[in-house]
């Protein structure tokens, strides 16, 4: 995995977990790679997998199994869709509302675009 420099490292690799959860490589209910494993298989520090899980578990997203692992929660793929909303509301949907605001787009502009897009 290459990381860009942009955003923390832990943070993208929330956003490959995300991914290998929406794309169905981790199905609800099965064990998610080891924190070791993880680290080994995308070159990083495990500190670094432990403090993405530690996102992923306080989310919801995986549960812990005493001395099992981690595993996906059955409802993981709906709570990753929260937690991208949220991030698109929070973040992203900010940095396109500042833009159109740089470039004089209004509201009704966006709209429209969206009606001929769809």
């Amino acid at each position: 995995m290459e990381f860009k420099t942009d955003r923390p490292i832990y943070r993208q690799i929330i956003d490959y977990a995300f991914g290998c959860i929406l794309g169905g490589g981790w199905t609800p209910g099965a064990k998610v790679p080891s924190v070791r494993e993880l680290a080994v298989e995308l070159a990083v520090n495990s500190h670094t997998i432990l403090k993405a899980y530690d996102h992923l578990q306080d989310n919801g997203i995986i549960v812990p199994r005493r001395g099992m692992g981690f595993f996906l929660a059955e409802d993981a793929r709906e709570r990753v869709d929260v937690e991208r909303r949220r991030e698109f509301f929070d973040s992203e949907l900010h940095e396109v509302f500042a833009r159109m605001d740089m470039l004089g787009i209004g509201i009704d502009e966006i709209v429209e675009a969206y009606k001929t897009r769809h």
